[in-house]
């Protein structure tokens, strides 16, 4: 399977993305899912979608995308975790 590019994106790129790519990590490894994943700011995630699998954000995403997203503020809640887990793993499948 070829490795998988992953954009992870907050407001800032920097808080709640991290708390979010460390779970991404985490779940694609115990999955077996070969990914490179870079924070961002979500307002960056236009620009960077052509080099990219999958968008998983904890914010509103201002527009639409060429490649899925996954809104992902159940990470930081923790309500409904599991089931963005899946469509994560759905979406890189």
């Amino acid at each position: 399977m070829m490795k998988k590019r992953v954009l992870v994106a907050c407001g800032a790129g920097i808080a709640t993305s991290t708390i979010v790519n460390q779970r991404i990590e985490d779940l694609l490894a115990s999955n077996g899912i070969d990914a490179d994943l870079k924070q961002i700011k979500i307002v960056e995630a236009k620009g960077l979608e052509g080099e990219a699998d999958l968008i998983v954000s904890t914010t509103i995403a201002p527009t639409t995308y060429s490649i899925p997203i996954v809104i992902a503020t159940s990470y930081i809640t923790g309500i409904g975790m599991e089931a963005v887990d899946q469509q994560i793993l759905d979406a890189l499948k």
